[in-house]
């Protein structure tokens, strides 16, 4: 990779100095933009920077300095381990991962540990009172998804969010204890640990423990998460309380210890999941959704379940993609773009060749999504025909043979039979892996924190179908088979995947993002696969989206070429730009050597760690 260094540093900085005009602060770096949360419209100026002689001068200029000042080859390397490596949204929850690792855990015992970890350190997405999905492959080749994706408490309807005239009340399921559902991830956790971990789950909550007890430094990005959120925060006693000390916010570098949500951890560590289902935790929670006009009640904390499930296995050109069912959508409609784009000649990362046959798999996995997803427990979800090659050869001449401006409609899987979030990817020495995105949905989910236990509710149900054919938080359109109904779990965008080849794993990885999850997860493995990239490169690359509803391509600000952009323009995609999108957090096995090489994505603060 050394010799590669001088090209990629010319490349990055001609990019730069020809690229759409870049948008870029820590400030805007750290709003909910960065995991894909596609909430504003600000259109770049027509013009385009071009590339002076002057300009050119510069860069040779400066890469000339940076020759003679020795740079380290290593620098835009990804993390590298010879046994184990964890990649998170946040780095001492990587750490305490690493911490079971080297204690004697398995990938399972790590993976619960950064789990917990990230509910004491990364609040606004890691959590004890959202859901998730945790993909496991053993050395030994088997593998198992733990859904933990929350339910609709008993009294939800499927009308409880609208008025009288049937219209969506504003924010009625995305702020409040009303919006919440019931919790599973530490049924999941707990699920992981007592099928597939080794040490058990004391030792395993060791490190969020400690956090919590004693605290840690808060970041700048935490403290900046914090008061970007200090509107939701502040309408609710246990929120303001504990997240915004008591109206004097966290400083970087202020100490944050959490004592409430220690006490609740230690109910966890010693009882297990009876230790939050049942019990004082449970009691703080019904105490405070009742307080706060929520819907969960005791028999829905004393009923709920994780579930074991197969994973969804599909092919691409020789590597086996292993990624989750339903209730996520993101696994399956992985699959079907992979199928679709398999036999294709994609071009050059980032060309309009690419970014044309990719965004129209896209859309029609998009339009699939918002058609016929559900809680499989409660809907039939032509799973089999939606990754069926035929299917997906019938989109692909589709594509092949329609202008970028014909509008795109729901497929017919059914032919062939026979839907603020944060992930963190684990490998042990033995190769045994783990792949887990969980979420509390929107950053800090409802607001409402659980008064004498310190940890935040999810406002989940904005993932069902509030009023099918209307967008919601994310701007994803759902239909009928997401509607709202008792102990169902919504629909999912998570995608954790594991891929492999000749029974050894090649990659881990996942991110959050909301409805942009397959699509980072789909672009990092091609860039891989397809593109050759080392999983840094792949990670670091620039991303786009495209979802359908709204039916325009959105892309970030930095890394696409004018000349790309004009084409997409004069084909017809309408365009709107990100500061960014996704955070993906990955593991690349060498296959050869067995070296790990980790990349946590530089879009947000999270950081790899391995031994």
């Amino acid at each position: 990779m050394s010799s590669d260094l001088p090209t990629s540093l010319a490349m990055s900085l001609v990019a730069a100095l020809t690229l759409t005009p870049p948008a870029f602060s820590p400030t805007v770096l750290l709003s909910h933009t960065r995991l894909g949360v596609l909430r504003r419209e600000d259109p770049l100026p027509a013009q385009v920077i071009r590339v002076s002689l002057k300009q050119l001068l510069w860069v040779g200029v400066f890469l000339a300095l940076l020759l003679l000042a020795g740079l380290p080859a290593y620098a835009l390397e990804p993390v590298a381990a010879r046994h184990g490596m964890v990649a998170s949204s946040e780095p001492l929850a990587s750490q305490a991962g690493v911490e079971i690792l080297q204690a004697g855990g398995n990938a399972v015992d790590a993976a619960v540990a950064v789990g917990f970890a990230l509910a004491v350190t990364y609040p606004q997405a890691g959590n004890l009172g959202g859901g998730g999905f945790m993909l496991i492959r053993m050395a030994n080749g088997d593998a198992m998804v733990i859904d933990y994706r929350e339910w609709a408490p008993a009294a939800a309807s499927r009308t409880m969010y609208l008025d009288t005239q049937g219209n969506l009340i504003p924010a009625s399921s995305t702020v409040g204890a009303r919006a919440a559902a019931i919790p599973g991830t530490v049924m999941g956790l707990t699920l992981a640990e007592k099928t597939y971990g080794k040490l058990g789950l004391q030792r395993v909550l060791d490190p969020a423990l400690r956090l919590a007890k004693e605290g840690f430094p808060v970041s700048y990005s935490l403290a900046q998460a914090l008061r970007s959120e200090r509107a939701l925060l502040e309408r609710f006693d246990g929120s303001r309380r504990i997240f915004l000390h008591d109206g004097h916010p966290y400083e970087p570098g202020a100490i944050f210890a959490q004592p409430e949500l220690a006490h609740t951890l230690a109910e966890i560590a010693a009882r297990g999941p009876q230790g939050f289902y049942r019990g004082p935790v449970a009691e703080a929670i019904l105490a405070t959704t009742q307080k706060e006009g929520g819907l969960i009640a005791r028999q829905d904390l004393e009923d709920y379940e994780a579930k074991l499930r197969p994973p969804l296995v599909g092919h691409f050109r020789g590597f086996d993609i292993l990624t989750v069912p339903p209730p996520s959508a993101g696994g399956t409609m992985l699959i079907e773009m992979l199928n679709v784009l398999e036999p294709l000649d994609l071009g050059m990362p980032n060309s309009y060749a690419s970014m044309h046959l990719i965004v129209e798999a896209m859309r029609r996995a998009y339009a699939d999504r918002a058609t016929y997803f559900g809680d499989g427990d409660f809907v039939s979800v032509p799973v089999t025909g939606l990754t069926s090659p035929r299917y997906a050869a019938n989109l692909r001449d589709e594509i092949l043979h329609s202008n970028p401006q014909a509008p795109v409609r729901p497929g017919e899987p059914q032919a062939f039979e026979s839907g603020a979030t944060t992930h963190f990817s684990v490998v042990d020495a033995e190769g045994n892996t783990v792949s887990n995105t969980y979420t509390l949905n929107g950053w800090f989910g409802c607001g409402v924190t659980v008064e004498n236990a310190g940890f935040l509710l999810n406002n989940e149900m904005d993932d069902f179908a509030a009023k099918p054919g209307q967008p919601n938080a994310f701007g994803l359109v759902q239909g009928e088979a997401n509607a709202i109904a008792p102990h169902k779990r919504p629909l999912s965008s998570m995608t954790p995947t594991i891929v492999a080849r000749d029974g050894k794993v090649r990659l881990v990885l996942g991110s959050p993002g909301g409805g942009t999850i397959p699509n980072t997860v789909l672009q990092v493995l091609l860039n891989v696969l397809v593109y050759k990239m080392d999983i840094l490169e792949a990670v670091t690359s620039p991303r786009y989206h495209d979802q359908w509803m709204p039916d325009r391509v959105t892309l970030e600000r930095v890394g696409f070429s004018s000349d790309t952009l004009e084409k997409l323009e004069r084909a017809g995609y309408p365009l709107s730009y990100r500061d960014s999108i996704g955070d993906c957090e990955a593991i690349e096995i060498d296959p050869e050597s067995g070296w790990r090489w980790g990349a946590s994505d530089p879009r947000a603060d999270g950081k790899a760690v391995g031994y």
